[in-house]
């Protein structure tokens, strides 16, 4: 569940503090802070009063020292309605990808949605990227995102921007995702580098519903993973490496460019194999933008060939 749900409490449970009308604490058989929520739970509740269970919807043992401190400052402070919303939002999410998110990942959610509203409230928003590249990459981590903030913002009467999306997808790819140091962060921004690399030469935003830039994207994804697992494309044939540096010097000049900037990030080479890919993508995608605009964009007249 959202919180980590533990046992419900037993009747005759004793309050140990009283956070708010609808978050208390108590104690349990170990000596753990147990954290309980439900509407309304708190109300006219003193310490050594007996709660009534039925009232309880959440519970989970509070962490000792400063993470501890964090969560429950948080319950105190932020409305019981977004701890709510985003708990429920946060269990569908669950459901929809069939992996447990743990109480961090909904802690993390609540102060997040929390500091929006108050941003919004004072006339603040900030605008963001749509990222496109995440519809493509992760699309089911980006639905379900879609839906949370469609959620909490049904149960908050309270229209959240849209680029939350974007945000909350972030937070369910931390959450999701095994890689350690925080590996398909880095990627995914690295990928971003090479994106903005590409239009910047072109001069142009890419159309990020065309099948060219998915299949971009999907290339340079594997082509930054493989350099993490030093498994790069390597072959003894450079003739068709250097037909097409020669055949679509614009595409090979931005190719160059982000062949450099994967040097600088990463202290790898890419191989001429690797580079023959990213000029072949590169040139595809100039072909569609001097298409949708009327004119020759390519480097030659040689149409690209297809890559999966």
């Amino acid at each position: 569940m959202a919180l980590d749900d533990v046992a419900p409490p037993a009747r005759g449970t004793v309050v140990h503090k009283v956070l708010n009308n609808n978050v208390v604490i108590t104690i349990d058989e170990h000596g753990r802070e147990r954290v309980l929520m439900g509407r309304g739970l708190g109300f006219q509740l003193k310490p050594s009063d007996s709660l009534d269970p039925d009232k309880v919807e959440k519970t989970f043992i509070l962490d000792a020292g400063d993470q501890g401190d964090r969560e429950r400052q948080l319950l105190t402070d932020v409305p019981y309605p977004i701890i709510e919303a985003v708990t429920r939002a946060v269990d569908e999410a669950e459901r929809r990808l069939g992996h447990h998110l743990d109480r961090f990942f909904t802690m993390a959610v609540i102060d997040h949605i929390q500091f929006v509203l108050e941003r919004l409230d004072n006339g603040i928003r900030i605008p963001v990227t749509n990222m496109p590249e995440l519809r493509v990459l992760h699309p089911h981590e980006f639905s379900a995102a879609q839906r949370m903030a469609a959620a909490i913002s049904e149960s908050l009467g309270r229209e959240l921007p849209t680029e939350e999306a974007v945000f909350l997808t972030m937070h369910l790819l931390n959450a999701t995702r095994d890689e350690p140091n925080g590996t398909a962060a880095l990627l995914f921004r690295r990928l971003q580098h090479v994106v903005l690399t590409v239009e910047n030469g072109l001069g142009v935003k890419l159309d990020v519903d065309s099948p060219d830039y998915a299949r971009f994207i999907l290339h340079i994804q594997f082509l930054l993973q493989r350099l993490v697992s030093k498994s790069m494309l390597r072959s003894a044939d450079t003739s068709f490496f250097e037909f097409a540096k020669h055949s679509y010097p614009r595409s090979y000049a931005i190719a160059e460019e982000v062949k450099a900037y994967v040097r600088a990030a990463t202290e790898s080479e890419l191989t001429d194999e690797e580079l023959l890919y990213v000029i072949v993508h590169v040139e595809r995608l100039a072909s569609q933008v001097g298409a949708n605009s009327g004119g020759a964009h390519g480097g030659g007249e040689n149409e690209p060939p297809v890559v999966p």
